[in-house]
């Protein structure tokens, strides 16, 4: 299930997801922006020479580390850029607020896909949406690919800033806890409980957090049904409003994941804490939990 937004007399719009028979349908429209968000972080040059070989027709890459994430900046292993910078990279791909943005990554749309939706979000751009079931659904049905890179487009201007309310650092985090907000922790099990910690130098989960892996929002590679996706999260929040919950993961990339979710079940309003796990222990006077 996708959510086509219902516009009379034009063409079909997305704002969450959409499926690979709806892109493909779709590609060659002129207000249709598509951009290949496949990330590594064993070895990120390896997507960009993967996408040069093989990529939706007409896809930018976004590259996490250097499109999607600001290292001259603090906040954990994937710092949240500026939106000087973001829109300014989003005007070098030709995008702009009118545009109908489509995003894909090889992780189920958790490694980056979902970041980039967020990303365009938080700028107040509606219509951008993800692939559902990403790159490796559109080549198990056999989609049209493309070899080297797309033709650059013309250069536009981007002016939107980010909102600013959706975008929490630790003491805001520490705060939102504090009045009883919920923070909802989107890594493996395994991870939150500090059984093992394969990238960050602390392993265990933010004191108060609640552990949601993002795996459990899909269902054989793709989205669970809106439906059903409403009713865990429902279930979660226990009462509270979605605009009460703000979601982490390691550095703000999988956490996405839960915002696109919850969005898609029809529960906006969701923040992200942006440093995430790897922003939490950079400052090593934070507590740490560790178990269940």
């Amino acid at each position: 299930m996708t959510d086509q937004v219902s516009n009379p007399g034009s063409e079909p719009r997305w704002q969450t997801l959409l499926s690979v028979e709806e892109l493909a349908t779709a590609l060659g429209r002129p207000d249709v922006v598509v951009l290949d968000a496949r990330s590594s972080l064993a070895d990120p040059a390896a997507c960009e020479r993967a996408y040069r070989q093989s990529h939706v027709p007409g896809a930018y890459f976004a590259a996490l580390d250097r499109d999607l994430s600001d290292h001259s900046r603090p906040g954990g292993r994937h710092p949240w850029p500026s939106a000087e910078d973001f829109t300014a990279r989003l005007g070098e791909w030709g995008i702009t607020p009118d545009h109908q943005v489509v995003v894909y990554d090889a992780g189920d749309g958790g490694l980056s896909a979902a970041r980039a939706w967020f990303l365009l979000r938080a700028l107040g751009h509606r219509d951008v949406a993800v692939l559902d079931g990403g790159w490796k659904s559109w080549t198990a049905q056999g989609c049209l690919v493309e070899v080297g890179t797309p033709v650059s487009s013309t250069p536009v201007a981007y002016h939107a800033d980010f909102d600013r309310a959706l975008l929490f650092d630790a003491p805001q985090v520490q705060a939102h806890l504090a009045a009883g907000g919920m923070l909802l922790d989107a890594r493996a099990s395994e991870r939150y409980r500090g059984d093992v910690e394969p990238i960050d130098k602390v392993a265990g989960h933010v004191p108060g957090a609640i552990n949601r892996p993002y795996a459990e929002n899909l269902d054989d590679g793709r989205f669970k049904p809106a439906t059903t996706l409403r009713q865990e999260f429902t279930d979660l929040l226990e009462g509270r409003d979605p605009h009460d919950v703000v979601v982490m993961c390691g550095s703000g990339v999988t956490a996405c994941h839960h915002l696109l979710a919850m969005e898609h079940a029809g529960l906006p309003g969701a923040k992200l804490f942006t440093g995430s796990w790897s922003g939490w222990i950079e400052d090593p006077s934070r507590p740490v939990a560790t178990g269940a």
